[in-house]
């Protein structure tokens, strides 16, 4: 408890310093404060877009647009992870595939995924769904062949099928990589869902961001990365439930 306590003093130590240093140069013009705003512009600001431009509405849109790419991501990950473990020539007919793809830039096929599913959120979902489900296939199919063959052959030695050798061994022995797996995921599905609004979108944080370059107002561009490291915050603690109630 008194480690965690001095980590956090140190922590609180550090951020307040960074943001005092931050406010000192911003306010001294030793730093462009048109380019990089300083902490005290970036507060009101903020407050300004909580009152004035719905900024819940806002990160409610990114964090939904997030969420739901991350279920649908994790959800072929596991599927298409599970055939990569259990078929042999599943796996190596389809792992050169996973690897062109994951190595192909996404951005590049933004134009093309706005002209099939049109200007719209489900541009943003499909966006972050391909940057984050290479990766994912690629770390949770890896997990599940690392299985310990030991535990796989005393299931067996009692009659277990496939289906139960993957749903009492393979996954349950895997847990905490496949939360590694999830921290990932859901790290480059925010990526994602920004990069999305960047393309297209009429809201989102994202779209926030777009909007304070266009109008050259760098205090609103900050205030939403600020905002960004929140949201990015609030989906860890969301990932540190699910490890919670999985463990």
């Amino acid at each position: 408890m008194n480690k965690k306590r001095i980590v956090l003093f140190i922590q609180l130590f550090i951020s307040l310093f960074i943001i005092i240093l931050y406010e000192y140069l911003g306010r001294s013009d030793i730093i462009n404060s048109f380019i990089t705003s300083y902490p005290s512009k970036i507060v009101s600001t903020l407050i300004d877009l909580f009152v004035n431009y719905s900024l819940i509405h806002h990160i409610a849109v990114t964090l939904s647009e997030v969420l739901i790419s991350f279920v649908i991501c994790n959800i072929i990950s596991f599927v298409i992870s599970i055939f990569i473990y259990r078929f042999y020539m599943f796996d190596k007919i389809i792992d050169p595939f996973l690897t062109m793809a994951n190595s192909l830039p996404k951005v590049a096929l933004g134009p093309l995924i706005i002209i099939i599913m049109g200007s719209n959120q489900r541009s943003i979902i499909l966006m972050a769904v391909l940057i984050s489900i290479f990766t994912s296939i690629q770390s949770i199919s890896m997990c599940f062949k690392n299985t310990n063959k030991e535990e796989i052959k005393v299931l067996k030695s009692f009659g277990s099928s496939e289906i139960d050798t993957i749903l009492l061994c393979v996954i349950p022995s895997n847990i905490h990589n496949i939360i590694s797996s999830f921290k990932i995921s859901i790290s480059l599905c925010l990526i994602g869902t920004i990069m999305g609004e960047f393309l297209t979108s009429k809201a989102g944080v994202g779209y926030l961001i777009i909007y304070g370059m266009q109008i050259f107002n760098m205090s609103l561009v900050m205030s939403n990365i600020i905002v960004l490291l929140l949201v990015s915050l609030l989906l860890y603690g969301f990932i540190r439930l699910i490890e919670k109630h999985l463990s």
